[in-house]
């Protein structure tokens, strides 16, 4: 199936979905609320207001000039956010209201009218609420998360290797300039060996956004800067990308494989990047693992960047002791999280992949991606620290 062919595939769905759900949310919120008809006009023309904006902003935005798009991201972007929360919200509500209908009415501690607006009311208030903490915490500064990490091949030589791990930053319509340069600053500061940027960098063309990205060329660490493709530089031209980005002297690993030395000519890493698993949609090479793993020595510790945690099955076939991942944000909105695991085997933190040595961690992401919220996770520098078990 074409690119093309996909995405009309994907804005079908979407748009049945926002119809489907923005109508039940019209219907439930005039029935609890006990709407007049001038009330439930207003209603239906905000929300679907509210659903023709949502649909129209993904295709639509990279149409626009810059300041058009950022407008039309700030309105529909934290409404989609708001929309699933008021959404789940109003699901509960359901529940809560069917289970008051089998207790009989004169053991109620209010008519049934009253019980009903009241619940109305809460569920609008608990939407505002989780909406606002959402919110803020999407728009608040990135943590920095100190992880440790053993691994069994890792030389004693790069025992306390520190390695910076960045991943869906999605600088585009709502993530700029100014919030990567404080990134970059507060990475810098970390005095890593390795910095890697595991994909999903942007959400816009080189024209767009190359003065938003320019801060990379600040990063600095001992050993390098490495990057890898995540979905959404297909989405966004990836070879443009990939080549722009080399240029800001990071380098880019496409299939490819680096060998990270501790001063002394014997003992070494290798540190490996595939293309994201995804690509192998769009023309072009796909993930192949296999052609970065080529002729390597085994007994060497092996990292390997991938987008994706699905990556793991391979990487673990092929002897990776560390697999570093994004794309998930953690589920980046309760309750996303538990849908996660629909396309993914793991969703966010350190595992060990199905009792073999392969170990992967999957960040829940630095930036966000659309919705600039975050509900039951936190976005994250990763500070990751290796020892060695020898």
């Amino acid at each position: 199936m074409s690119h093309l062919r996909r995405l009309i595939v994907f804005l079908t769905i979407f748009a049945f979905i926002l119809a489907a759900s923005h109508f039940y949310m019209f219907e439930r919120l005039s029935y609890y609320l006990q709407m007049t008809e001038s009330q439930r006009l207003f209603t239906a023309l905000l929300l679907g207001g509210f659903a023709c904006l949502t649909l129209i902003a993904l295709p639509v935005s990279r149409l626009l000039p810059r300041k058009a798009a950022v407008i039309l991201a700030w309105i529909s972007y934290p409404w989609m956010g708001i929309a699933l929360l008021m959404f789940i919200t109003l699901l509960i509500t359901d529940m809560v209201w069917l289970l008051s209908q089998m207790i009989p009415a004169n053991h109620l501690p209010e008519p049934r009218v009253l019980l009903q607006h009241y619940l109305g009311v809460v569920a609008l208030s608990v939407t505002g609420l989780l909406g606002g903490l959402a919110l803020w915490k999407g728009l608040g500064s990135v943590t920095v998360k100190p992880l440790t990490i053993a691994l069994n091949r890792l030389p004693q030589s790069f025992d306390g290797l520190r390695i910076v791990q960045l991943t869906d930053l999605h600088v585009g319509p709502l993530i700029n300039g100014r919030w990567l340069r404080r990134v970059v600053d507060k990475v810098n500061a970390l005095k890593p060996d390795v910095i890697v940027i595991t994909g999903d960098l942007v959400d816009g063309s080189v024209e767009e956004l190359r003065r938003h990205v320019a801060p990379l060329a600040d990063l600095r660490a001992q050993h390098g800067t490495y990057f890898i493709t995540g979905n959404h530089e297909y989405y966004s031209g990836v070879d443009a990308w990939c080549n722009h980005i080399a240029s800001l002297g990071v380098r880019v690993l496409r299939n490819e494989r680096v060998s990270i030395t501790s001063g002394s000519a014997d003992e070494s890493l290798d540190l490996a990047g595939v293309d994201d698993w995804a690509s192998r949609h769009f023309p072009g090479e796909g993930p192949d693992l296999a052609k970065a793993l080529a002729g390597r020595d085994t007994d060497k510790a092996l990292i390997l960047l991938a987008h994706q945690p699905a990556a793991a099955h391979e990487a673990a076939a092929h002897g990776v002791d560390l697999q570093l991942s994004g794309h998930t944000h953690g589920g980046q909105i309760w309750p996303f999280t538990y849908l996660v695991y629909l396309q993914q085997p793991y969703t966010t933190g350190l595992y060990r992949h199905n009792g073999t040595q392969t170990q992967v961690y999957v960040s829940p992401g630095t930036g966000f991606w659309g919705p600039p919220m975050r509900l039951g996770t936190t976005a994250e520098i990763t500070l990751i620290t290796l020892r060695s078990v020898a």
